[in-house]
Order: C-alpha cells, then sequence, then structure tokens
C-alpha cells in the first residue's frame, strides 16, 4: 500500500549507521527505476500511524527526491517480531556487529525478552547474543552516537576504540571525537587506536593534540621499516631487536623511583617476567652454542630445550668435589663415554 513519509514513526532509526554514499546510490535508481521493494511498517497502535522496521536508506532517499508517499508492505505482528523478521530477510546489506548489537538491545530492554529467546527467534548461538551485547555496552554513548552519524567508522570502532573502553572510558570518547573531528580513514583510526594504546601519558596527549602529525611520522618509519617476512627467522630476529628495545625502554623508566605501591606490584610482575627471562636465556645459549658447533663442523644442532643423548653426562661420570677432571684423550676430548661425539 501507498503512505505518506509523515505517516511513518521512525522509532528505530538509531539502529543504522547513515551512509550517505548509499542513500545517493539509491536515490539515483529510486528515480530511474522506481520504487521496486516496500518498506515493512506495523501499526503504531493509533489511527493512520505506523512505525517504520525497514527501509530507513529507502525513506531517506525518497525525502531527497522530493517524493512525498513511499510503497509500504504493513506486517500483522508487533513490533518485536517485526524487527526480528527484518533481521532474518535481511539480504541487501549485511549488519554491522555493531548494528547487531543496537538490535539486540532494543528487544532486550525495550521489547524484554530474554538473552536466550532472542538468541532462538534470530536463529544464533547465546554466546553470539552475549558478545554483541558486551560490545555496545562496553562503547561509550557518545562514540556510538558518531559511528550512527557515519563520523566514525564502525570497524575502526570495534578493533581500535571498544579495547580502550574497557580500560579508559574518558580516553576512548577522547579519541574518539578526535577520529570524528578529523575524518579519518579506519586504516589510520586503527592506527591512530593502536598508537595510543602503546604510548606513554605524553605520547598520549601528543597524539590527541596532534594526530595526523602523528599518522605522518608513523607512516614514514613504517615506509624506513622494511616489511616482515614470513621467514620464520627474520620473524624471530625482529622479535628479539624489540625485546632489546622494551629492556632499554624499562631500565629508563626504573631511574624515576616508582612509589612503595607501585613498588609491590612491580616485585610481584618482576618475579614471573624474570623467571621467563632465564629460560629464554638458556634456550638463546643453547641454540647458539649448537649452531656454532654445527658451523665448525661439530654436531648436529638440537632443538631449543632439548640436548643430544650424547650431550648427558651421568652423575657418577662427573668429577665430585675435591676430584680431578676426567682423563683426557690426546685430542682434548674426554674418553668416550663420558660425553662428546660417540662417533
Amino acid at each position: 500500500m501507498e503512505l505518506e513519509i509523515t505517516q511513518l514513526e521512525l522509532r528505530y532509526a538509531g539502529l543504522r549507521i547513515k551512509d550517505a554514499g548509499r542513500v545517493s546510490r539509491l536515490a539515483v535508481s529510486l528515480m530511474e527505476q522506481g520504487q521496486q521493494t516496500p518498506v515493512l511498517v506495523v501499526s503504531a497502535g493509533y489511527p493512520d500511524g505506523y512505525v517504520l522496521v525497514d527501509g530507513y536508506a529507502r525513506v531517506e532517499a525518497l525525502r531527497r527526491l522530493g517524493q512525498d508517499t513511499v510503497q509500504a508492505l504493513v506486517l500483522r505482528m508487533d513490533a518485536t517480531e517485526a524487527l526480528v523478521l527484518a533481521h532474518r530477510l535481511e539480504c541487501a546489506r549485511r549488519r554491522t556487529a555493531l548494528e547487531e548489537g543496537w538490535l539486540l538491545k532494543v528487544l532486550v530492554e525495550e521489547h524484554h525478552l530474554e538473552p536466550q529467546a532472542v538468541a532462538r527467534k534470530l536463529l544464533r548461538s547465546p554466546s553470539w547474543v552475549s558478545r554483541r551485547l558486551a560490545l555496545v555496552r562496553e562503547l561509550p554513548p557518545a562514540v556510538q552516537d558518531r559511528v550512527r552519524a557515519g563520523t566514525v567508522a564502525a570497524h575502526a570502532a570495534m578493533k581500535g576504540l571498544v579495547p580502550l573502553a574497557r580500560a579508559n572510558r574518558v580516553a576512548c570518547e577522547r579519541l574518539g571525537e578526535v577520529i570524528a573531528e578529523e575524518g579519518l580513514t579506519t586504516r589510520e583510526a586503527e592506527r591512530l587506536c593502536t598508537g595510543f594504546r602503546q604510548g606513554d601519558a605524553k605520547q598520549r596527549e601528543q597524539i590527541l593534540s596532534h594526530p595526523r602529525l602523528y599518522l605522518r611520522a608513523a607512516e614514514e618509519v613504517a615506509r624506513k621499516d622494511p616489511p616482515l617476512s614470513g621467514d620464520p627467522e627474520d620473524l624471530l630476529v625482529r622479535d628479539v631487536e624489540a625485546l632489546g628495545g622494551l629492556c632499554r625502554r624499562v631500565r629508563q623508566r626504573l631511574v624515576s623511583q616508582p612509589r612503595e605501591r607501585s613498588r609491590r606490584r612491580l616485585e610481584r610482575t618482576w618475579r614471573e617476567t624474570s623467571g621467563l627471562f632465564a629460560g629464554l636465556a638458556q634456550d638463546m645459549e643453547e641454540v647458539l652454542d649448537a649452531g656454532r658447533g654445527h658451523a665448525d663442523g661439530g654436531a648436529r644442532p638440537a632443538r631449543p630445550g632439548t640436548r643430544d643423548e650424547g650431550d648427558r653426562r651421568r652423575a657418577e661420570d662427573l668429577p665430585q668435589r675435591g676430584q680431578a677432571h676426567p682423563p683426557q684423550r690426546p685430542g682434548g676430548g674426554a674418553e668416550a663415554g663420558t660425553g662428546g661425539e660417540s662417533g
């Protein structure tokens, strides 16, 4: 049936991200071919009133063209079931995880459905519902409004801002504001979020004050630094280099003499970390020693953390305190059976 656009109640406009480009493409299509698919509505509960369930972009495109009416399909069901049906029938554009979270939040908080019931109706698992609800509850409302408006990309918000919101909601809101004001692309926004999480207080303030300058500097560093190859040996070398840089940074920060409360936390963390370092150092020395022996025509390198059977000395063969070392062969090696190569 044909309805006046003014008859529509846009109750669920906030469940979708505004996409000006998509609306423009729809307007061109409507102008050339007319409306091919009706929007979905349900009764608003008062005379001549209808709630728009699906088709917000089409209605916006018709408005841009100066149209007063829209072809609509009136669903003989309540709004809850209509929202579920629209989600299941959707095929033109898949919702983002945030948009799905907004829909779930409405169904749970406004339509009073249990999450398990929502999962059954949408043919999804309870964990799928739980993850998306957590997404919209963790991300600050101000950032979500920017995503709805299309000034912050949904992917950047999910990958960059949600992890930050869990640790610092205020910083997340500030960074979301910067991303929107600067009109950053998804890639730029993700790079900015990564730099913010990894930086110290001074670096974070610089990112917020001069985001474009930070992005240019990061791009320059990436250009000078050759990309990692897929070779595991190259990746290992780069990891060790990064570990060295991290050690230097920690030593510099130790100069500040942490407060007593921080010192206790630092002590607990350092006990665990120093154990990891000790194990890594032992494994590294074994690998390097084995490699040197192989280069000199010696034994085949052993795998890290393992030793060849011939390298294990029995306890009774080792010199006890006060005893001389085992007799040596003319070549300087230990006698057969006490270690070394067996031939």
